[in-house]
């Protein structure tokens, strides 16, 4: 392997560590890129779910919390987009909300699994009850979400960078293994 691509592996590694570590001392930077990120998939996702809702209605009952809560996810993407600053204060409430609000929607739903013969339907009960209980916590305590959030993101980057890191003193396993320099 080139001594560059090696090169290349362990400065993106270096990177990551020192971006993950800026994610843990910097929480609010940190909340303000997260904005975007989540504006985009909460979006996304709730327009997934807004059709999965039309199209599975005539067969699954109650889907009028799976429409409501697919519009929740909707206005919260957009709200998340359209103003990264104060979604970047606001993140930790909004997201102790959906969470919430998403617990008790799959709490409901579990009833519906229950009715058709599923097996596990308890399994998303109590899936939904701790995702709702969850949430309520964030909303007493969004200053420790906020934190608890940006350093959970900081520890995944830090991970990654270790994982790049580790895979350059591999590669000389590769190299031996394939007889190639």
């Amino acid at each position: 392997m080139k001594k560059s691509t090696k090169i290349w592996l362990v400065i993106s590694g270096i990177l990551l560590i020192i971006l993950g570590v800026f994610c843990i001392a910097k929480p609010g930077n940190t909340l303000v890129a997260s904005a975007w990120l989540l504006g985009c998939f909460t979006l996304i996702s709730g327009i997934s779910k807004l059709i999965f809702t039309f199209k599975t209605q005539r067969f699954m009952p109650n889907s009028g919390s799976r429409m409501l809560s697919a519009i929740l996810q909707i206005f919260i993407g957009c709200f998340f987009l359209f103003d990264l600053l104060d979604t970047a204060v606001a993140i930790p409430v909004v997201f102790s909300l959906w969470i919430m609000f998403e617990g008790i929607t799959i709490a409901i739903q579990s009833f519906d699994y229950k009715k058709v013969g599923f097996g596990q339907w308890w399994a998303m009960l109590i899936l939904g009850i701790v995702g709702a209980i969850l949430g309520m916590y964030g909303m007493i305590n969004p200053v420790f979400s906020g934190t608890v959030l940006s350093t959970l993101i900081g520890l995944g980057i830090i991970a990654f960078g270790v994982a790049y890191l580790m895979g350059f003193v591999g590669i000389k396993k590769f190299e031996i293994a394939l007889n190639i320099k």
